[in-house]
């Protein structure tokens, strides 16, 4: 049996400082949905799996290692679990993280 299930849950999330909804968990995934407003900032974290990020809408600098990662729309970036990093938007911004 198939599962179908739409969820709007992306394109209704507002830009309204930081935003965060988990779309999906299993024991062996989970994604979720970020929304940043302009200027907005994800503060310092880590996770505890290694993830990966994909750039939905918008762009943001994602800070890791003492780097900072310019990122735009259509662009994926993997980080490794247990390394703190910290996301500010550039401009409205809506990114998933899967991990």
């Amino acid at each position: 049996m198939y599962m179908i299930n739409i969820d709007n849950t992306i394109a209704q999330q507002p830009f309204d400082d930081l935003q965060i909804e988990q779309l999906a968990k299993t024991s062996s995934l989970e994604i979720l949905s970020i929304s940043l407003a302009k200027g907005a900032v994800f503060p310092k974290h880590s996770s505890p799996k290694d993830a990966h990020l994909i750039v939905l809408e918008g762009s943001i600098d994602f800070y890791i290692e003492n780097q900072i990662v310019n990122l735009t729309e259509q662009q994926h970036f993997g980080f490794s679990k247990e390394v703190e990093h910290w996301v500010m938007a550039i401009e409205d911004a809506k990114f998933l993280i899967i991990r």
